[in-house]
C-alpha cells in the first residue's frame, strides 16, 4: 500500500469510530487527493478546531473557493458542527476527514465527480 492509501485507511477509521459515519471510500479518496501535499505534513494534515484563523482558512479556501459556496454565517456553523461531530477534545482532527464531512454536509460531492 502507498502512503496515501495508508492515510485514506486512517481517515476512514476516524470517520467510522470517532464520527460514527460509514464513509463513501471513493469520495474520501478524492477529497484526500484534493488536499494535495497537506496530508503528508504533520502540521498541515490536521485542523486546529479551536483556532479561529484556522477555521476562517477552512471556510475561505475550502468552502468558498473549492466548493463554490457563498460566504455566510451558515458556513462557520457547518464547520463548528463538523468539529463537534469529530469531537472538540479530539486532538487530531484530520483535514481530509473535516473536508469530507463538509462536502457531505453541503451536498457538494459533484465537485469531486471529475
Amino acid at each position: 500500500m502507498s502512503k496515501r492509501d495508508d492515510l485514506i485507511a486512517k481517515y476512514a477509521e476516524d470517520l467510522k469510530t470517532k464520527c460514527k459515519i460509514n464513509p463513501d471510500m471513493d469520495l474520501l479518496t478524492k477529497v484526500t487527493i484534493g488536499c494535495g501535499p497537506a496530508v503528508y505534513s504533520a502540521d498541515s494534515e490536521t485542523v486546529a478546531g479551536s483556532d479561529k484563523s484556522e477555521l476562517e482558512t477552512v471556510k475561505n479556501n475550502f468552502l468558498v473557493k473549492k466548493l463554490g459556496l457563498a460566504d455566510s454565517p451558515a458556513l462557520m456553523e457547518a464547520i463548528n458542527a463538523v468539529i463537534d461531530t469529530y469531537g472538540r477534545a479530539e486532538r487530531n482532527k484530520y483535514r481530509a476527514v473535516v473536508y469530507y464531512m463538509l462536502t457531505k454536509h453541503f451536498g457538494k460531492e459533484a465537485v469531486y465527480a471529475k
